[in-house]
């Protein structure tokens, strides 16, 4: 093996069988938490006398992410096994995660100088995204959102038709009552999503008796509204789970070969032997379950489930 090819391995995420891919991996994260933190305590004056070290730790982590970013352009080659050498990188540099890790870098440059240059430095926090990468509770949430996003993408619409409504129904028993704070149609947006999502500041509320009528009608409807997004993530999670659960007891099919040490062996005995339960064999086009009188046979075909897995 090449050792650009070795280099792209450990620095990929989520090989978890490879020691030092999952140093990399645990190393890059801590690296990310310890920059937000720096850019945080960064924004307290009691911590000016410990400018220089914060300054000295942000460009240590800097650093990191610089050689990070040049290495993952350099092994692009094996992410974009398809494309040519430049391309690669072109894509790399191009993608969600190159775009990240550049707008990580630039803002240590421009820490001072324009505005825009200085608003650089909040891109950082979107680099906790590279944090969800390396743990499976995280992904489970994106793709739970992922699968779901279809109907999250209804329920949000219903929620802003609703707001869109409710301001425009407020505008129209409020807006003489208290023309300062409904002026236009648009007005009452803050106030029906305050109102929608129970939050309530109470900056903005209606005085005029049809208006609080019909504040209770838009806060009943809200309750409703926030409730069916809420109930499609959490379906969502259940069957996820389920479906991992059932995944986790199918451990694999195998097709039994001259090398098996199985040959001969009844279901029984690979159930003691390895903790696999035969549950179905197919030989020659029929498919039948184990009996006491079955045995392995060259080019059987086994689904094995983990006895363990079964018990739970």
């Amino acid at each position: 093996m090449s050792r650009k090819k070795r280099i792209f391995e450990i620095i990929q995420i989520g090989n978890r069988q490879d020691v030092p891919s999952r140093i990399c991996d645990y190393v890059i994260v801590a690296t990310i938490i310890v920059n937000i933190a720096v850019m945080i305590m960064m924004t307290f004056d009691s911590l000016n006398a410990w400018d220089g070290l914060l300054r000295a730790v942000d460009a240590v982590t800097i650093c990191i992410f610089i050689t990070e970013y040049a290495l993952r352009i350099w092994t692009s080659e094996y992410l974009f096994p398809e494309s040519t050498k430049r391309r690669a990188a072109f894509k790399f540099i191009t993608s969600f995660d190159g775009i990240i890790e550049l707008l990580t870098i630039l803002p240590f440059f421009f820490l001072t100088g324009f505005v825009a240059f200085r608003l650089l430095r909040v891109v950082r926090v979107f680099h906790l995204f590279r944090v969800n990468q390396q743990f499976d509770a995280f992904n489970v949430i994106t793709s739970v959102l992922y699968e779901k996003k279809d109907q999250l993408l209804s329920s949000v619409f219903i929620i802003l038709v609703l707001m869109l409504a409710s301001s425009l129904c407020m505008y129209s028993v409020e807006h003489e009552a208290q023309p300062e704070a409904f002026q236009n149609a648009f007005s009452g947006i803050w106030w029906s999503m305050s109102t929608m999502f129970t939050i309530g500041y109470g900056d903005v509320y209606p005085i005029s008796i049809a208006g609080r009528v019909l504040a209770i009608i838009i806060a009943f409807l809200g309750v409703g509204a926030v409730a069916i997004p809420t109930g499609i993530i959490s379906a969502g999670f259940v069957e996820k789970y389920n479906r991992t659960k059932r995944e986790d007891v199918i451990l694999h099919r195998m097709v039994v070969d001259i090398d098996s040490g199985w040959i001969g062996l009844s279901a029984d005995e690979i159930e003691q032997q390895a903790g696999q339960m035969v549950v179905l064999v197919r030989r020659d086009g029929e498919l039948f379950r184990p009996d006491d009188g079955y045995r392995v046979q060259m080019h059987d075909h086994l689904a094995m489930v983990n006895r363990l897995a079964m018990k739970k």
